[in-house]
């Protein structure tokens, strides 16, 4: 007997797509949140990171990541839900494989993909029949049904929606945000093929209240770097337009909180020493290099980038004034820095403009030092080794107040800005987080 398209349709929507088991690859800041709610969720997880010390401290019930607590982890791991490990051929007893893989760029900005394409490479040989792949890593359109799919199946000898089944859908991770969490962010996600679509979201449906489907790998590809391209060209003109209105003697801060009484039509963003963590400083140049290959040019993103490329050295310039008005040059002057992570209330330092602002002061002759209790001892980082070991001062009036100036790179909820005040004498403030704090004679000048 015959059957028809709507009736295989039918048959299609009743028959459950079965995932049991997950892989998460990158035991980072956006797969060990991820591979935490699944498993919470009932789904047994393993978590797949080549950092041994990651994996034995998570088979141990311990989180590396500051916002995550260990409790969750010790948990999953009692109940058989989550376990860590650093073999690629676990993945062959799973029904998903989800990478969560850095996307970093190279020195000329181009995209390195290398991390996604290497870790294709690595799980390829372990997948097995029906199973699915899905990236979250931000990267250019065609990463996922170009690229990385020619290296799975080179790497498996089978064929995307054929065999196994690949998808895209983009990481929307906001650390240190205790409103925002993997369960109640709305899920984009992109197939290869529709099989591919519907094994996706029967994937995330697992973790996440609210999945949203889109046609392509592709439109998921694009929807993330717009969704950062936003966020860099508007933090772009806050950034710009707070040094046109510092010269009229109007400050910034006034402005913003003045214009977002507006009830439509306007968006608060807010300027800062620099961007930094990894997707604002980097992900839109995805696209600015993928463009040149259909010979588009993305004037807006360039722009925005050089605009917020050069916070840093505007604050060095800040600092400089602030001591000239005590005639001393920044040679052999003592300078703190408050705030070495990228935002507040964690620990996560990657592409900091605190690093860019410390490295333009010792550049300069500064004695420099830094306060950041979520980041204790500076760790190897591939751009600023030559602070790897630097530690963070103490919090005490006899150590803050024998600097010459303090700088606020980031506000973290925890500093007492108040004991700041009484203790500086002079304060460079790129976060306002000096306002309504009475300063006692400390000096604060806004960058």
């Amino acid at each position: 007997m015959d059957i028809t398209e709507a009736e295989t349709q039918v048959r299609k929507a009743v028959v459950p797509i079965k995932i049991d088991e997950v892989a998460v690859v990158g035991m980072g800041y956006v797969g060990l949140p991820l591979a935490l709610r699944f498993a919470e969720s009932g789904v047994k997880v393993t978590g797949i990171d080549i950092d041994a010390r990651k994996v034995d401290g998570l088979n141990s019930g311990r989180s590396h990541i500051s916002h995550i607590d260990s409790k969750r982890i010790s948990n999953l791991l009692k109940k058989g839900l989550f376990g860590a490990s650093s073999e690629f051929s676990q993945v062959s007893d799973t029904d998903a494989v989800i990478m969560c893989v850095p996307t970093p760029l190279g020195r000329n900005r181009d995209p390195d993909i290398s991390y996604v394409l290497e870790t294709g490479r690595s799980i390829a040989p372990h997948l097995r029949e029906g199973s699915l792949v899905v990236l979250e890593s931000t990267t250019f359109p065609g990463t996922t049904d170009e690229l990385l799919r020619e290296v799975l199946e080179s790497g498996s000898n089978m064929c995307a929606g054929d065999d196994f089944h690949l998808a895209y859908s983009p990481e929307r991770e906001d650390p240190g945000n205790l409103t925002s969490s993997v369960g109640n962010v709305p899920k984009l996600v992109g197939g290869y093929t529709d099989g591919c679509l519907d094994k996706a979201i029967a994937l995330y449906r697992k973790a996440v209240s609210d999945v949203i489907p889109v046609s392509s790998c592709r439109v998921a590809e694009a929807a993330k770097l717009l969704e950062n391209i936003f966020r860099s060209v508007n933090i772009a003109l806050v950034n710009e337009l707070k040094i046109v209105y510092e010269a009229m003697g109007i400050d910034i801060w006034e402005v913003i909180d003045a214009a977002r009484t507006k009830p439509f039509g306007f968006m608060p963003f807010y300027p800062g020493p620099g961007l930094g963590g990894h997707c604002i400083p980097i992900d839109p140049f995805y696209l600015t290099w993928k463009a040149h290959e259909f010979g588009s040019s993305t004037r807006f993103i360039e722009l925005a980038g050089e605009i917020n490329t050069a916070m840093p050295i505007h604050v060095v310039r800040k600092v400089a004034e602030a001591l000239n008005e005590i005639h001393r040059p920044i040679k052999d002057s003592s300078v703190l820095v408050v705030g070495l992570a990228y935002k507040p209330n964690v620990d996560d330092e990657r592409e900091s403009p605190s690093y860019r602002i410390m490295d333009q002061l010792k550049a300069n002759g500064a004695r420099v030092s830094y306060y950041d209790p979520y980041i204790p001892v500076i760790g190897m980082t591939r751009e600023h080794a030559q602070w790897a070991g630097e530690k963070s001062v103490q919090w005490k009036e006899v150590v803050v107040s024998a600097f010459d100036v303090v700088v606020i790179a980031t506000a973290h909820d925890c500093i007492d800005f108040q004991e700041l005040a009484d203790w500086a004498q002079c304060v460079v403030d790129t976060r306002n987080a000096m306002a309504g704090v009475e300063l006692n004679g400390c000096r604060v000048i806004k960058a």
